[in-house]
């Protein structure tokens, strides 16, 4: 039976990407990567101390427990040749076609295209494209290393024991993801958290696949609610004006306490509340792995112009990039899933009925 619940945690957390994405290029607490600082209020990055501590490991843990399911009615060879396909060909020939714009722009922003030999441009731009793709290329690595350490655990024995975690040992990860947060950090690439993101997708594959850890966490939704926006209030206040994104913020047991906490609830709520389908839930869950792949240099492209060629108001930008960004996407996604060699290329995709 299909987990509607995961489907729905998914698209919502794609959007929130998105969006997030957004407010990420104009931020002004020093995350690198944006277009530069819009305005003088600080207010707008509020959005991104809310979601950064959580929705990446999120993503992670909920892509551990896919990866369970999957492997339930599928060998490993047929479990790693869906994704080899599914994952390397964004992230490989995808850049030269299409992600190679983010490495451009990003180019023109540094101002490195006037310095540097034109017949180098396109290439330096492919290189330097990959913006989110470090997920997809992260999600490629652990399904390799997922296997290998299923021929260790042959016969099941591990992952049903994480069956009987109990709520105090679920509560109590929060301190296995807080220690696995400070171990196998990038030092430049920030966003290449090995640590905390194989354990996160470890514990989807191992423990929260299990229908009775779900339940026991839906359980706890109603406090774990309570706590989360406790704690993004206290959260965003404590660490204002710092950089959320780096080690020394996301090293913090402040950090993973309220990353652990919201997790816990969305989980819960969504099982409890949005275990369920529609016609529009069901297109934005087979299509939030393509949105999320395409969405940022639909972003990316409309926030440096706007951001460099016009006077408009802070608050009419943001709308702007938002609405272009998400409704552009959407119909970028729709196109490129139509073409059939764009659609593999882009999104690794080889058959129209089964975009994602």
């Amino acid at each position: 039976m299909r987990k509607h619940y995961l489907d729905n945690i998914r698209w919502m957390t794609v959007i929130l990407v998105v969006i997030y994405h957004v407010f990420y290029m104009f931020n002004h607490i020093g995350v690198l990567g944006g277009v530069g600082p819009l305005g003088s209020s600080m207010y707008p990055d509020i959005f991104m101390y809310v979601v950064y501590p959580w929705f990446m490991v999120l993503m992670f843990l909920v892509a551990g427990i896919s990866s369970r399911y999957s492997l339930s009615k599928r060998t490993n060879k047929e479990f790693l040749k869906e994704r080899v396909v599914k994952f390397l060909a964004p992230t490989t020939l995808g850049l030269f076609v299409f992600h190679w714009i983010s490495g451009y722009i990003n180019l023109r922003i540094g101002g490195a295209t006037e310095l540097m030999p034109s017949f180098l441009i396109y290439p330096i731009s492919v290189l330097s494209g990959q913006g989110p793709l470090w997920f997809i290329q992260l999600l490629l690595i652990f399904s390799l290393l997922l296997v290998l350490i299923r021929k260790i655990d042959k016969n099941d024995k591990f992952y049903n024991l994480c069956k009987k975690c109990n709520t105090v040992i679920i509560l109590l990860f929060g301190i296995l993801l807080w220690g696995a947060s400070q171990i196998l950090n990038m030092p430049i690439i920030t966003v290449f958290r090995f640590g905390i993101y194989f354990t996160a997708f470890l514990l989807g594959y191992f423990v929260f696949s299990h229908d009775e850890v779900i339940e026991k966490v839906v359980k706890i939704r109603i406090p774990m609610l309570c706590l989360a926006v406790i704690g993004s209030i206290g959260y965003t206040i404590f660490y204002f004006g710092e950089n959320c994104c780096e080690g020394p913020v996301l090293k913090t047991f402040f950090t993973n306490a309220y990353m652990w906490i919201a997790i816990l609830a969305i989980i819960g709520c969504f099982k409890k509340y949005l275990d369920k389908t529609n016609p529009v839930f069901d297109y934005l869950s087979k299509s939030s792995y393509g949105i999320y792949i395409v969405h940022y240099p639909v972003v990316l492209v409309p926030a440096y112009l706007f951001y460099t060629y016009t006077n408009l108001p802070t608050a009419l930008i943001y709308i702007l990039v938002a609405v272009i960004g998400l409704i552009g996407t959407f119909i970028l996604y729709e196109g490129i899933k139509r073409v059939p060699v764009l659609r593999f290329i882009i999104l690794g995709i080889k058959k129209k009925k089964k975009a994602e």
